[in-house]
This record gives C-alpha cells, sequence and structure tokens, in this order.
C-alpha cells in the first residue's frame, strides 16, 4: 500500500500515527496564520528573521505541548523537533541550525506559493485558524503549559479576517510577547 501511495506523494509506513500528526500539526502551525496575517508567501516570511524567530517559538511551544501530552514526535521541515523547540526557546546553537534549514530551502519552488490558510485569506475565505493554533492553545491548557505566541497569532488571524486589521508583516515583525 505504501509503494501504491508513494506514486501520488511521499508516504511512510510508521507505528507512531499520533506524533507524526502532532508533528505535522506543530509545521502547519508556524506557517499558516503567519502566512494569513501577514499576507507574505513562504519565501517571504523565511527571509524576515523576526518572522522566521516567531515561527520558532510557535513551534516550540506546540512541540512542548505535543510532548507533555505523551507524544513522540517526528521530523519536522527535515529538523529534530528538540532542535525547533529549542530554537523557539532562545538557545543560539539550535536557533542557527533552525535558521540555516530555514534559509536553505529559500528559492526553491514558487516564490509566490503561500500556506494554505494564507490562500484561504486571500480569497476571502474562513480560516482554520481555531483548528491549528486555537487547538495547541487548548491542549496547553489543559496541559498546563502556556502557548502564549499561538494565542496572540489566534487573536491577530481573528481580526484580519474579520477585517478589524488588514494583513501586514508588522503584525508580527512588531509583536512583543515578554
Amino acid at each position: 500500500m505504501c509503494r501504491l501511495v508513494s506514486y501520488a506523494d511521499s508516504a511512510k509506513v510508521t507505528d507512531n500515527l499520533w506524533g507524526e500528526r502532532w508533528s505535522k500539526l506543530v509545521a502547519n502551525t508556524m506557517a499558516n496564520g503567519v502566512s494569513a496575517c501577514t499576507g507574505l508567501p513562504g519565501s517571504q516570511i523565511a527571509q524576515n528573521e523576526a518572522i522566521r524567530h516567531f515561527q520558532a517559538r510557535l513551534g516550540s511551544e506546540a512541540i512542548r505541548i505535543g510532548q507533555a501530552r505523551g507524544y513522540k514526535l517526528e521530523e519536522i521541515d527535515h529538523l529534530p523537533p528538540e532542535t525547533i523547540a529549542r530554537a523557539g526557546e532562545g538557545d543560539v546553537a539550535a536557533l542557527r541550525a533552525y535558521d540555516e534549514r530555514r534559509l536553505s530551502r529559500v528559492g526553491r519552488g514558487s516564490p509566490d506559493q503561500r500556506p494554505s490558510m494564507g490562500q484561504d485569506m486571500a480569497k476571502g475565505r474562513r480560516t482554520e485558524i481555531e483548528y491549528l493554533n486555537g487547538f495547541v492553545v487548548r491542549e496547553g491548557e489543559q496541559a498546563g503549559i502556556q502557548a502564549r505566541a499561538n494565542e496572540r497569532l489566534v487573536d491577530i488571524v481573528k481580526k484580519v479576517e474579520r477585517g478589524e486589521l488588514k494583513q501586514d508583516p508588522r503584525h508580527i515583525t512588531e509583536l512583543r510577547l515578554n
């Protein structure tokens, strides 16, 4: 079955379904809402250090919550989850590895490619922010872990969605969480 599916897209056999699913959630929480509220495609997001580091913080929160829930996370964007978690927590070596990986992908694919939520926002459709970053916040509350960056992103995306704010990278670049 894996071979058959691999003809259409990448495929992998796993006995770690929940770890795989949470890892995919982490990847989506790092990209989708950021594109939705900034209006930027993935390549421009990656090139902006402040936004890229905010993404690491989003991922770090989601990873720590997933670990607290008992999930064994898989690689996320070809990085060990611990690297992203530590990068989002300010570890200099981890942040360097994270930045190198993110910047190495700039220029691959279409420069205008947007994550799905960025596409939804551009087309005036409702976003799934509550099912991604909002879910991380709620799971964090149950695990006793704050997800302040994810919570803040949910708030910003909802304001853009309602027309209270326009898409703008400054929603992230000027954000102060500490």
